[in-house]
């Protein structure tokens, strides 16, 4: 963990002129034909802004979690990932190996579907504050007297809009067989609870609450499969079980610092962000280690059965 903390924050990558096909926040593809190859940066963003500088080795613990997750739901629920193997990537990257080494996935093209597939089991964050608002989270009703973080009776879809350069929208289900389809709406949706069901029941056996997380899918051929990261720090809020006490907030294994210090400062929300001190970015790189330890650990791997998968 220390390694990879001491290490300079790769922010932008310099591949001797081959640009990447789309630059989102943290992750740039490139287009290799029926495939991508996703390789995560260390930037960090904070409501929606992309930060100046970066967190140490982040890029390198976002990869090492969602592969360790993708080997572990195999044959039990399609993905895209291929291969974090440099030998596997086309020819032209050879001369890139160092840089991209442990931060890249080679990942079949998929045609995204674009609803972010959120799943509750706790309550937090802006499910709280819908169910202040109106007793219920984007159409799930819930029973009155709840406490803010408290374990839901059952997880709950949450399904919200995929905006690529504005705030994601929660929406109901309803409008989300309007914009897919109420075939792969329902498919959708009995996936995404089937996979948060097993991921949080094993990471609780590492230590881990999954409060919430949103999963991405997109067709390969007629094949639905799960894409982008599976279960990392920055599409999770995970809580310590050690620690876990309802009715307050919790400490998330996140970037919770760094929202916490931009917060703390007064900051406008608008870009361009403020460079982070010191000891926020190494507090986060510790967080995001934290989890890749726990969870990635090539030595203590997750591992699915048919008896245990439900």
């Amino acid at each position: 963990m220390t390694a990879l903390m001491d290490e300079a924050p790769v922010t932008r990558l310099e591949l001797g002129g081959i640009e990447p096909g789309h630059r989102g926040k943290v992750r740039e593809m490139f287009d290799l034909g029926d495939r991508y190859l996703m390789v995560a940066t260390d930037r960090v963003s904070a409501f929606d802004v992309v930060l100046p500088g970066g967190i140490p080795g982040k890029g390198k613990t976002l990869t090492a979690i969602s592969q360790a997750w993708f080997h572990a739901i195999e044959g039990f629920v399609p993905h895209h990932f291929i291969s974090a193997d440099p030998d596997d990537f086309p020819p032209e990257f050879d001369a890139h190996r160092k840089i991209l080494a442990g931060r890249s996935m080679l990942v079949h093209k998929a045609k995204r579907f674009d609803v972010e597939c959120v799943v509750r089991g706790y309550l937090a964050g802006s499910g709280w504050k819908d169910y202040l608002r109106a007793g219920a989270v984007c159409g799930n009703s819930l029973p009155p007297g709840l406490r803010k973080s408290e374990r839901l009776p059952e997880p709950i879809f949450t399904p919200a809009t995929k905006a690529d350069h504005e705030h994601d929208e929660n929406i109901g289900f309803d409008a989300m067989v309007d914009i897919l389809g109420r075939d792969y709406a329902e498919h959708l949706r009995k996936l995404s609870l089937e996979l948060y069901r097993n991921l949080a029941a094993a990471c609780g056996e590492r230590g881990f609450i999954v409060a919430d997380t949103k999963f991405e899918f997109g067709l390969v051929g007629d094949e639905i499969v799960i894409i982008d990261e599976l279960l990392t720090p920055d599409s999770s809020r995970c809580w310590s079980a050690d620690t876990y006490e309802p009715g307050r907030d919790q400490e998330s294994f996140d970037k919770q610092p760094v929202r916490d210090h931009l917060e703390a400062i007064g900051w406008n929300k608008r870009p361009p962000g403020p460079a982070l001190p010191e000891v926020v970015v190494r507090a986060t790189a510790a967080r995001y280690a934290e989890v890749m330890h726990r969870l990635a650990d090539p030595e203590n791997p997750v591992v699915f059965t048919e008896e245990t998968w439900t």
